[in-house]
């Protein structure tokens, strides 16, 4: 037996992602806890990849529609790996290296220009570093890693699966 169409996979793919921006919503206003700047980019990346898998969803291509949205799943997911990376990274190095905290997004959307913006978004500051929760020895960002890392999986064996052609009658 092999592996179910394409379609139903992209669904479940786009109610995970669905389901990880509900639980960050949840440890913001239900727990309390502040995102920052490359958490907001993560989020971002998971509503991007959610929204590009409900599209195959709704869409049903044929198999080079459904390649085409792998391959930019994958895209986008490989993105989400980086970024995830960059803060478990950041998580890990000693408290004498870890880079200055920045002052609230919303004080940093009025003082800088959008280029310096975005470098601190991808970059990442002090407050990066910090490490508000766990489960099972992860934080918030190495989950979400992982997460990256399996909806990456997922994209590429999308990508790369053999489908039955489809007959049009």
């Amino acid at each position: 037996m092999g592996l179910p169409q394409s379609r139903p996979l992209f669904f479940l793919a786009f109610l995970t992602c669905a389901g990880l921006i509900g639980g960050a919503l949840f440890f913001q206003h239900g727990l309390g806890l502040e995102p920052c700047p490359l958490c907001i980019v993560q989020r971002i990346i998971f509503i991007t990849l959610g929204v590009v898998c409900l599209l195959a969803s709704i869409h049903n291509p044929g198999n080079t529609g459904y390649r085409i949205y792998a391959g930019l799943s994958a895209l986008i997911a490989g993105t989400g790996i980086g970024i995830a990376s960059r803060q478990v990274w950041l998580q890990s190095l000693p408290p004498d290296q870890v880079p200055e905290c920045a002052p609230p997004l919303d004080v940093l959307i009025d003082m800088l220009p959008w280029q310096e913006l975005l470098t601190v978004m991808f970059t990442g500051t002090g407050d990066c570093a910090e490490v508000q929760w766990t489960f099972l020895g992860l934080s918030i960002p190495g989950w979400s890693l992982v997460a990256f890392i399996g909806f990456f999986c997922f994209a590429m064996i999308e990508l790369f699966r053999q489908r039955p052609k489809r007959m049009f009658t």
